[in-house]
């Protein structure tokens, strides 16, 4: 039933209905560099929605496509390793029955399962698959002290995952290793930098990550809220100040989420506790509005 404000819980439905969007969320706070409360963020992106509108005054348009809540995975106190099959298949499961599929983190580690349960769903060996992130970091760090959220995309390349077939967005200076930039220059990433952004337009960076993915039959938007200027986040235990502005963050999720190929987003790194304010939480409300409204462009 619509509120007499309309907001975005006016959209979420119980599991099981039929809706355009799936909402998965995965605790999963284990096995982060910087120890937090990620695990907090699927409860707290539920809890602002009721102060997100549905009106877009700058479209004309009131956001109408819902959104079926899955809910929480049960996995707050499993390490990563126990933790990726459960949300692999639950992001199967979603993808298999909704057009988009929002993956709501805990720490950047649900990324990997989150590709892997797309490639399930649609049965695409990962050959056909894209990863676009949004990130301050190259998340390439070794797997031989096992899984982390430093490491999805290496962990993705092990799997299988070609190098050509990843666009990292957003890549901040003093932020990442020498060696994880040559390593993802040779294994074809391409490579965008946060300052390429401010200078060359958000837009001009999802041209070229659509002309490389071009070829993709699905592709996973993975939007870690580090790469945001920490000054407009500060709930994110890697942001670092001059990340890109909320403004580019948006304008990429909602040019993202309006491809049909785009099957899961996933948001990650938002550490509640970390922001006494409601800034970043209202961030990640505006992010959900954005991805809803990019959907609708579908139609």
């Amino acid at each position: 039933m619509t509120s007499a404000w309309p907001n975005l819980t006016d959209l979420l439905l119980p599991a099981g209905v039929e809706a355009p969007i799936g909402l998965v969320g995965a605790p999963l706070g284990k096995g982060s560099v910087t120890p937090g409360r990620c695990d907090l963020a699927p409860a707290a992106l539920r809890a602002v929605l009721r102060r997100i509108g549905r009106y877009d005054i700058d479209s004309g348009r009131e956001l109408a496509a819902e959104i079926a809540d899955i809910g929480d995975l049960d996995i707050a106190d499993h390490e990563i390793e126990n933790a990726t099959g459960p949300i692999r298949e639950a992001v199967a499961a979603s993808v298999g029955r909704h057009a988009l599929t929002v993956l709501v983190g805990g720490n950047n580690a649900v990324t990997r399962p989150g590709l892997l349960g797309m490639a399930d769903a649609l049965g695409l060996p990962l050959e056909r698959c894209g990863l676009i992130t949004l990130d301050a970091h190259f998340d390439l760090r070794g797997l031989d002290d096992g899984l982390s959220n430093g490491n999805p995309v290496r962990a993705l390349r092990a799997d299988g995952l070609p190098g050509a077939n990843i666009v990292q967005i957003g890549l901040a200076p003093f932020a990442n290793s020498k060696a994880m930039h040559d390593d993802a220059l040779a294994g074809g990433h391409l490579v965008i930098t946060a300052r390429q952004v401010r200078e060359q337009g958000m837009n001009e960076a999802i041209d070229r990550a659509l002309d490389r993915l071009e070829a993709m039959e699905a592709i996973l938007v993975d939007c870690d809220i580090d790469v945001i200027d920490r000054s407009q986040f500060p709930a994110a235990p890697g942001a670092r100040p001059d990340g890109i502005r909320a403004h580019d963050f948006f304008t990429a999720t909602r040019r993202l989420t309006a491809l049909d190929r785009v099957r899961v987003i996933d948001l990650t790194e938002w550490d509640p506790p970390l922001d006494p304010t409601d800034l970043s939480a209202l961030t990640a409300g505006r992010w959900l509005a954005e991805a809803i409204a990019g959907v609708e462009r579908r139609r």
